[in-house]
């Protein structure tokens, strides 16, 4: 018989209606007879037990609010009768938890003593799963030249021997100061070294105030014969004169050639978006799984969104491995909210109307299935943003949850790819590196399929085991490492975004 609903953790007084569940339908949980009150949609939760107003409600086993007035058992619980527990600044303590890595859940490792991908290994050590020319701008002026100088050295080589010939637009470098004029420099620093680009033109006006010259020291060691530079207003015809430096890269980058590489040096960020009811207990923690497995691998995973953190923030921070890294992420997760506050905004409005649509109804109930994706391993890192990673294993990222400015931001920290579930669906791509759309919801991969690379929805459905979607996954990230094209990838679909004074929620 197909299962109706699920009970998370046997402390929840909750449940998740797995289809949707007329009105007046009995379930039996836990041996007792539930009446549905009324009508509950797939992936949206029903109330186990009486609720007294101001009662926590418990899903995962931890809060996700209070109810806002009395409920029945059998009651539809949704963002209208909860209401989410956080407000201002908290003060947490370093509780820290012993974490033991199970990597045989998913039946991944199938003995082979040395697990690799086929990847670009660069001058520096560094490794690529891309091997791309890529053209980026100090300043948004130039948008027009790069894009006509990408489109020439496509048409001029039809793009062989390399995975592709990419300008990279973008509206900043210029009447921005301070910290927003240092976010913009550090993201496209980090594009400019990014493994996945074999060859790169940086492409300056002259005037703006992202100095060329200056952003070239920013740079630090750089491979000077893959990375040139041209300042359009130092030039007679830049067009002619980008050609010439693109064509001296190119030839340079079709030397590059895939070799085997440990998959200890994989670095895959971690992301949801458009997420829904199911995400956090089908896709995201298939995520968590993979995380877990590829640490284990001594490989390196990333979690960022920090705003989609605040209602499971502890669970992070008592499996920091140092008492150094808690303190990070106590301010990595307080500098977001002391901003939210010092602008007079609410740090618990997160979930959009899709979530909400979809079964999420507090910023709780969001954040604790968003991390899911980060699995069970130690925090060994904590990044501030715009900064690239130094250590292997599991780190966490300062970002927003704004799709574009999170997923730039993964990539450029160093992640090689990153993987993208979601619940409702998204076309979205990003300029830097792959992304992999996962979802669990059937009918968003029927109904988006040319935008959604994985199906797991067979986790719901019964049709497949935990360890065949593991496999399944694994086999769709080892390909798109060795050079598939993602669907966003396929379609052409990039875009970079850089988080700026003005924060994105």
């Amino acid at each position: 018989m197909e299962a109706k609903y699920l009970k998370i953790n046997p402390a929840d007084n909750v449940a998740v209606a797995i289809t949707t569940l007329p009105a007046g339908e009995k379930l039996t949980v836990d041996g007792k007879e539930i009446t549905l009150n009324e009508d509950v949609s797939a992936g949206h939760k029903f109330a186990l037990k009486d609720f007294a107003e101001g009662e926590n409600v418990i899903k995962y086993g931890y809060p996700i609010g209070h109810a806002r007035k009395a409920q029945k058992q059998g009651d539809w619980m949704n963002e209208n009768n909860i209401k989410t527990n956080l407000s201002g600044l908290l003060e947490y303590t370093y509780n820290p938890v012993n974490v033991d890595l199970n990597t045989t859940t998913l039946n991944l490792n199938t003995g082979a003593p040395n697990l690799t991908f086929r990847g670009y290994k660069r001058k520096n050590g560094d490794v690529g799963v891309r091997n791309e020319i890529w053209i980026i701008p100090t300043v948004g002026c130039v948008n027009g030249i790069i894009n006509q100088l990408a489109e020439g050295l496509r048409r001029e080589t039809g793009g062989k021997g390399v995975d592709a010939i990419m300008a990279y637009p973008h509206n900043y470098g210029c009447s921005q100061l301070g910290d927003d004029h240092e976010n913009t420099k550090k993201i496209l620093r980090d594009m400019v070294l990014h493994p996945n680009a074999g060859a790169v033109l940086v492409v300056g006006l002259g005037c703006e105030n992202n100095q060329p010259d200056v952003f070239r020291e920013f740079l630090g060691d750089y491979d000077q014969e893959r990375v040139k530079f041209m300042v359009t207003q130092k030039v007679g015809d830049e067009y002619e004169e980008g050609m010439e430096l693109l064509r001296e890269l190119y030839a340079k980058a079709i030397q590059d050639q895939r070799e085997d590489i440990p998959l200890s040096e994989l670095r895959v960020g971690l992301k949801c978006g458009g997420s829904d009811g199911f995400s956090g207990i089908t896709a995201n923690p298939l995520l968590g799984m993979f995380s877990d497995f590829l640490v284990a691998q001594g490989g390196t995973s990333v979690l960022t969104e920090v705003p989609e953190m605040f209602g499971a923030e502890t669970i992070l921070m008592n499996r920091c491995r140092t008492k150094e890294l808690f303190e990070d992420t106590v301010k990595l997760i307080n500098d977001f909210k002391e901003y939210f506050l010092s602008h007079g905004e609410p740090v618990g409005e997160n979930p959009s109307p899709g979530n909400k649509a979809g079964g999420i109804s507090t910023l709780e109930d969001k954040a604790l299935g968003c991390t899911q994706k980060c699995g069970t391993s130690y925090v060994e890192g904590v990044l501030p943003y715009g900064e690239r990673l130094k250590v292997k294993g599991l780190n966490l990222l300062s970002a927003p949850g704004n799709d574009l400015v999170a997923a730039t931001a993964l990539a450029s920290c160093g992640c090689h790819m990153v993987l993208f579930t979601t619940g409702r669906g998204t076309p979205t791509g990003n300029a830097i590196v792959p992304v992999l759309k996962v979802t669990a919801n059937k009918r968003t991969y029927q109904h988006m399929e040319d935008n959604m690379d994985v199906d797991l929805s067979g986790i719901m459905d019964g049709t497949a085991t935990i360890q065949e979607s593991g496999k399944m996954l694994l086999d769709e990230i080892g390909q798109v490492c060795n050079g598939k094209m993602t669907k966003a990838e396929a379609y052409g679909f990039s875009d970079i975004a850089v988080d700026h004074v003005c924060r994105f929620v």
